[in-house]
Order: structure tokens, then C-alpha cells, then sequence
């Protein structure tokens, strides 16, 4: 099969792509043999699933997936001794070997966050993208149901009008993080829990609008994040030059709501780090992250049709248009909010509690933030290419940002 136009520019952008979605869950550990049982029984249909990269295929060095058989249970379900924590620490910089399908699902023992065990699934970028792994690991619950109904991204008939502008939008001058230099930036993973209070209460800002949405609060905390430890962008090298976030995208819509795969783009929007305040800077992202639907509609009723026409004229078509965002400065952070799809659930009686994610190790001098919602739990994951401890601080500040929005006056709006 050939790769899509979204998972040859994963493969090619130069990254680890490494992802993951726990599930954390209460109760005695499974053994691991009724967990491949399990997988065996969700899974073994699924054909993404036993996909393996052949990167010789013909004489351009495309790769392509090829199924050489149903995936073993025994080599990609296995038990990992080292905690939730620990094993994203270790998997976020280490892509997975090929000749097998690039995933595998850990059972961990020592899960921590609230939790007894944990299932942990990992999978290379290129494979699968965030959708697909809460997709994956609610279909492993003992009633997978229907799933949690989103809305389906817009797709109006767009114009070459509307297209010539996200195309400079998208190219438009960005700055990195002022950080350590690429060859010394070090990788760093952090962990923090969000007490739900905390959450409503943010949501509820700013106090004459609508509420926040989860996503939009993510990209308006990691804006004051970045002001906290770097300062205003006046102050920064660059000091006239935007910086940007890049915002995933799913494209699903009803009628493929559990498709597996790369089926999303990425929408860069600019952060509001000069606006003094905290409210001011959710109410400049909730105005950008409203245009966010429209421009992702132009990606995929214009952009990606054109992509895929064009690439198939050669490999060289996809690394041009990867080779624009192989720079911190295209986006210097990456925000995406996680929500579990359906109720909780339980996974052969044990009850979930929480669900961690994972997001993928961007270029030197970016940081990436995942926001994972299960019920009234919220867990922020941080992944730094930059200095040895940024990761940990911006996740701290993030968390900060939304305790400054819960302490604001009580708003309007319930």
C-alpha cells in the first residue's frame, strides 16, 4: 500500500515520531496473556495494524506498507517493569525498528497517576496519529460502545483564494524559542496532573464570552508558559517575528469516525505571548483558534488533493513540502487536547482512571504539550527538545496559567 501524503512527511520530516496514549487503570494487574488474548480479539482485524514499512520498494526508494501477515501478539504486547513515566522517557527518542508493524502495547505493573497498572501503547507517527490511538485503546475496553460523537470538520468547497492565503499563513516567518543552540539542546519529558476544579474553572473564562474550550486554554496557557520563562517577544533575538503553535487537526468526519491512519493536518497559529494578562492572551487565542476549522477545511478540499496529485511525479515532491516545517521556527511549540471517546470504561473489569498521553519529539528548540482528558481527569505531558530542564518548567508554567485563570473573579458564564 502506498503511504499517504501524511504519513511520507512523517517519515520524512527528520523526527523520532514517536507517540503514545496510556490508559491508567485500578484493580489487580492483568497477566499479559489476557491482554494478547484481548489485543488478538480487537485488533487482528484491523489491517493497520499488521502494516510494515518497506522503505526498498522500486527503483526510487519509495516506501510503501506491506502486510507480510497477521502482527505476533507475543512480540508486540509485552511487560515492561519501569513505570508509565519512565517508559515515555525512554521511547520518545527511539523510533521503532523496522521488519515489524512500528507499535507496540506495554503492560506496566507501576503505573503511579492515581492508578495500579497501566497499558501503554506506542507506535511511530507515520502509522497511527492520536485519534487513531484513542480509537485503539477504547476498542480494548470491555465495552468499546460508540464512542464519544465529535463534530466533523467543515468541508466547504474552498477557492484558490481561500488557499493562496493559507499557503501564506503557513509560510509566513516564525522564530524558535530562545534556547540553547541545536547542538546542545537535550530531550526531557514531564508529567502533571490538572485537578479538574482548576480545569472548570479556567473554562470558564474569559468571564463576558462563551467559555474556553479545552484546546483553546492549552494554546492560551502555553502562550503565558512561554512568557514566564522566556519573557516577551520584544525581548526575544527576533523580536518582530511571530512565533507560532502548530494545532492537529483531525479530518474525520461521520462517516469515518474510527478510521486508523494519519487522517489530519496541522494548522499554525500564531501565540499572543506580548499581551499582558492571562485572560487577554485565552481571549487573542480563542479569536485565532476560531479560524482553525475554516483553514483546516482549505487543507483538506485543496491542499492535500493538490499534494497528492503533485507527488506523483516523484519523491522529491513530498520533500519539498516537507522540508518548510524541518525548522523550530515553523512552529516553536506543538499543542494538542486528548479526549477520551465514550465513558470510561473498564478493561476486563479494572476500572480507567486516567489516560496519559505522549506527543512526539519536535526539532531542537520546540517544545511539545499534550493535554489528555478521561472523565474529570487531566494530565499535561510536555516533551522538550531544548534546554535540559525545559520541559519541566513550561509544563509547571502551563499549570500555572490555568490556576491564574480559576483564582480570576468568579465569570458569567456557567
Amino acid at each position: 500500500m502506498r503511504l499517504s501524503c501524511a504519513d511520507e512527511m512523517l517519515l520524512l520530516n527528520g523526527c523520532p515520531g514517536v507517540i503514545g496514549l496510556a490508559t491508567v487503570l485500578t484493580g489487580e494487574r492483568p497477566d499479559v496473556q489476557r491482554v494478547r488474548a484481548r489485543v488478538v480479539e480487537r485488533w487482528a482485524g484491523l489491517e493497520r495494524m499488521s502494516c510494515v514499512l518497506d522503505r526498498a520498494c522500486g527503483r526510487r526508494g519509495c516506501a510503501r506498507w506491506a502486510v507480510p501477515g497477521p502482527f505476533d501478539p507475543v512480540a508486540q504486547v509485552v511487560e515492561e517493569r519501569a513505570t508509565l513515566d519512565e517508559l515515555w522517557a525512554r521511547s520518545v527518542d527511539r523510533p521503532l525498528a523496522d521488519g515489524v508493524p512500528p507499535w507496540r502495547l506495554y503492560v506496566i505493573p507501576d503505573a503511579e497517576r492515581g492508578g495500579d497498572f497501566a497499558l501503554a501503547l506506542v507506535a511511530q507517527h507515520a502509522l497511527l496519529d492520536g485519534r487513531s490511538l484513542a480509537t485503539l485503546m477504547r476498542a480494548l475496553m470491555d465495552d468499546p460502545g460508540p464512542g464519544r460523537r465529535e463534530r466533523p470538520v467543515p468541508l466547504p468547497r474552498s477557492g484558490l483564494r481561500a488557499a493562496g492565503r493559507e499557503l501564506k499563513a503557513m509560510s509566513a516567518p516564525g522564530q524558535a524559542l530562545p534556547t540553547w543552540p541545536p547542538e546542545r539542546t537535550y530531550t526531557s519529558v514531564a508529567v502533571r496532573e490538572l485537578p479538574a476544579h482548576i480545569v472548570r474553572s479556567a473554562r470558564r473564562q474569559p468571564a463576558d464570552g462563551r467559555g474556553a474550550t479545552l484546546n483553546e486554554l492549552l494554546v492560551g496557557a502555553v502562550a503565558g508558559a512561554l512568557r514566564a520563562r522566556f519573557g516577551p517577544v520584544r525581548r526575544w533575538q527576533e523580536r518582530d517575528v511571530p512565533v507560532y503553535t502548530a494545532v492537529p487537526c483531525d479530518l474525520r468526519g461521520r462517516g469515518n469516525p474510527g478510521e486508523l491512519g494519519n487522517t489530519l493536518t496541522v494548522v499554525r497559529v500564531p501565540l499572543p505571548i506580548d499581551l499582558d494578562g492571562s485572560v487577554a492572551r485565552l481571549r487573542a487565542c480563542q479569536d485565532a483558534m476560531a479560524a482553525v476549522p475554516d483553514r483546516a477545511a482549505v487543507h483538506a478540499t485543496v491542499l492535500f488533493p493538490a499534494a497528492e496529485a503533485a507527488r506523483r511525479t516523484g519523491p522529491w515532491v513530498t520533500r519539498l513540502l516537507t522540508s518548510r516545517g524541518r525548522h523550530s521556527c515553523f512552529a516553536a511549540t506543538a499543542t494538542t487536547a486528548m479526549k477520551w471517546p465514550g465513558g470510561p470504561g473498564t478493561f476486563q473489569g479494572r476500572r480507567l482512571v486516567r489516560t496519559v498521553g505522549l506527543p512526539p519529539l519536535q526539532y531542537p528548540g520546540t517544545v511539545s504539550f499534550a493535554l489528555a482528558q478521561a472523565g474529570d481527569a487531566f494530565t499535561l505531558t510536555a516533551v522538550g527538545n531544548a534546554g535540559p530542564d525545559d520541559a519541566i518548567r513550561l509544563a509547571d508554567a502551563v499549570v500555572t496559567e490555568f490556576e491564574t485563570w480559576a483564582r480570576t473573579a468568579t465569570p458569567s458564564v456557567l
